[in-house]
C-alpha cells in the first residue's frame, strides 16, 4: 500500500506529453528571368512548422519545478527529419525558414531534435534553461510577423537578401546554450538572456570562440500593447561578428491586431536594415493576414534590396485543424535576387521578381 501511495504521488507531481504539428502545403513558386526556376510541389510548414515533440514537468514543491523539452522538425511530405547545427557555425547552406544548416552531404535526414532540446529548472525567481533553443534575437521577427515566419509570407527581415551573409547560423536557434528567463509576475515585463558556445577545440584550425554568442530580449505586454527589443552578437572570424538587433510592437484593437518590427544587423563590413508592417484581422472563424516587409544590405559598393508583399487567409475547421492560403510577391532592386521561397527553385535574375502561392492544411495534436 505504501508503494502504491508513493507511485500515485509521483504520478500526480509529474507529467509527460507528446505533441506535434502536421502541416502539408501545395506550393507554386515562380521566378522571373532567363535561367530562373519555377516549381509546383507538395511541401510542408506553410502555416505552422511541422514537428514531433515530447515535454515533461516534475513539480518538486515549494514553487520549484524541473522540465525537459525535445522537439524535432520534420518534412511530412517525404518523411525526412530536419537537419541541425552542432556548433553555431555554417557547415552548409543556411535555411532561414527552418533555422538549420544543411548537412555537408545532402540526402535523407533522420529525425533530430533540431527545433529544441532543453532541460530546465524553474521557480519564483525565473527559469534556467540548458540546451538547443530559440535565440532572443529571433523572437521579435516571428512574434511580430502576421505569418509567424512560415511559408511564402515569411518576413524578408528573416530571409534577408540572397547572397548576403548578414544573419549567420544563430538567426533562429543556437546549440550549447545557457539561458535565463524572467519570472512571469513582473507587472507585464518579460525577458531573457542567453549565452551559447561554438565549442571549438584549440586544435580545430579555427578560432576557438567562433560560434560563441550572447543575446538578450526585454519586453512589456499589458492590455492591447506588446513591445520588445532584442540584441545579440555571435563570433565569426571568417565573416566578421554577426550582430542582430531588432525592435517589435503590436497593438490589439479587437477588430484587428496591427504589428511591425525593425531590424538592424551587421556582419563584418556589411550592414543590413529591414522592416515589416502587418495586420491580423479576424473574420468569422478565420483570420486574414497581411504584411509588407523589406530588407537591404549595404556592402560598401551596392545596396541590394528585396521587398515582399504577402496576403493570406486561415480558416479554422476546429481547434486543431485549419485550412490556409497565402500569396506573396517579391520585387528585387540594386542587384538583389531573392525568391519568395528561398531554395524552392533557382531564384530570379538580378532585379527580377518572384511569387509564391501556398494552399495547405494544418493539424495539431
Amino acid at each position: 500500500m505504501a508503494a502504491l501511495a508513493t507511485a500515485g504521488l509521483a504520478s500526480a507531481q509529474s507529467s509527460v506529453t507528446m505533441f506535434g504539428v502536421v502541416d502539408a502545403t501545395l506550393q507554386r513558386v515562380t521566378n522571373s528571368g532567363t535561367g530562373a526556376g519555377s516549381v509546383f510541389r507538395l511541401t510542408n510548414s506553410g502555416y505552422n512548422s511541422s514537428r514531433l515533440g515530447f515535454r515533461g514537468t516534475e513539480d518538486m514543491g515549494g514553487g520549484m519545478s524541473a522540465s525537459f523539452w525535445l522537439e524535432a522538425g520534420m518534412s511530412n511530405d517525404d518523411g525526412q527529419g530536419a537537419a541541425t547545427n552542432a556548433n553555431n557555425q555554417t557547415v552548409g547552406a543556411f535555411n532561414a525558414t527552418t533555422g538549420a544548416n544543411a548537412p555537408v552531404r545532402p540526402g535523407t535526414q533522420g529525425l533530430t531534435f533540431n527545433r529544441r532540446s532543453t532541460v530546465s529548472l524553474a521557480g519564483g525567481w525565473g527559469e534556467v534553461r540548458l540546451g538547443r533553443d530559440y535565440t532572443p534575437q529571433f523572437w521579435n521577427l516571428t512574434v511580430f510577423d502576421p505569418f509567424g515566419t512560415n511559408g511564402a509570407g515569411t518576413t524578408q527581415t528573416l530571409l534577408g537578401v540572397t547572397g548576403s551573409a548578414i544573419t549567420g547560423a544563430t538567426a533562429v536557434r543556437a546549440s550549447n546554450s545557457i539561458g535565463y528567463f524572467l519570472p512571469g509576475n513582473l507587472g507585464g515585463f518579460y525577458g531573457q538572456i542567453q549565452h551559447y558556445r561554438g565549442e571549438n577545440p584549440s586544435t580545430a584550425g579555427v578560432a576557438e570562440d567562433d560560434g560563441n554568442g550572447l543575446g538578450a530580449r526585454i519586453g512589456y505586454s499589458s492590455g492591447p500593447l506588446n513591445v520588445a527589443i532584442g540584441l545579440s552578437s555571435t563570433k565569426s572570424s571568417a565573416a566578421g561578428d554577426f550582430k542582430q538587433n531588432n525592435v517589435g510592437v503590436q497593438w490589439d484593437f479587437g477588430w484587428a491586431k496591427l504589428m511591425g518590427h525593425f531590424a538592424f544587423d551587421e556582419a563584418g563590413t556589411q550592414e543590413g536594415r529591414g522592416f515589416l508592417v502587418g495586420a491580423l484581422v479576424p473574420v468569422g472563424s478565420g483570420e486574414v493576414r497581411a504584411s509588407l516587409s523589406q530588407y537591404d544590405v549595404d556592402t560598401g559598393t551596392a545596396e541590394p534590396r528585396s521587398r515582399k508583399m504577402a496576403v493570406g487567409y486561415v480558416h479554422n475547421l476546429s481547434k486543431r485543424t485549419a485550412l490556409y492560403t497565402t500569396y506573396a510577391r517579391v520585387r528585387n532592386s540594386n542587384g538583389a535576387t531573392s525568391s519568395a521561397v528561398p531554395g524552392a527553385a533557382p531564384g530570379p535574375v538580378a532585379n527580377g521578381s518572384s511569387s509564391g502561392f501556398d494552399f495547405g492544411m494544418r493539424h495539431t495534436f
